[in-house]
């Protein structure tokens, strides 16, 4: 389950963000490339936050699709399949770009103040998949 080492690496990041204050919810944007399932993600988060700052806050996923270049046809789309085949042809001669970002978007905290991403993507000490 590789999705806790990344959970580990954002509840620190939101740990040196939230200056002590509790962490009411937190929005990510994750990259297809990563192929994190919405579910292992939140369950792997709910484990990396126990007893952090962000226990019990709220996970809003996003996952980002990657740009996809087909070979044979020349057709290009989008997709969140990290297999991707051609959406026009099927022909599996494509070349993916893309999708491979991890971004800690912003931060909710119970005061109801907020931090936005342009703070957070510099400082993310965030494994990524190396697929």
């Amino acid at each position: 389950m590789h999705e806790l080492g990344m959970c580990e690496g954002l509840v620190d990041l939101v740990r040196q963000q939230a200056d002590g204050r509790r962490v009411t919810g937190l929005r990510v944007r994750i990259g297809a490339r990563h192929a994190v399932v919405g579910e292992a993600f939140d369950h792997a988060f709910a484990l990396a936050a126990e007893g952090s700052a962000a226990e019990g806050a709220a996970l809003d996923l996003v996952v980002t699709p990657v740009t996809v270049d087909c070979g044979a046809c020349g057709h290009q789309s989008e997709s969140v399949d990290v297999l991707a085949v051609c959406a026009r042809c099927g022909d599996d001669d494509v070349d993916v770009r893309g999708g491979d970002e991890l971004v800690l978007e912003s931060v909710q905290f119970k005061d109801g103040s907020a931090l936005e991403s342009d703070r957070f993507e510099e400082e993310a000490d965030v494994p990524r998949d190396p697929r």
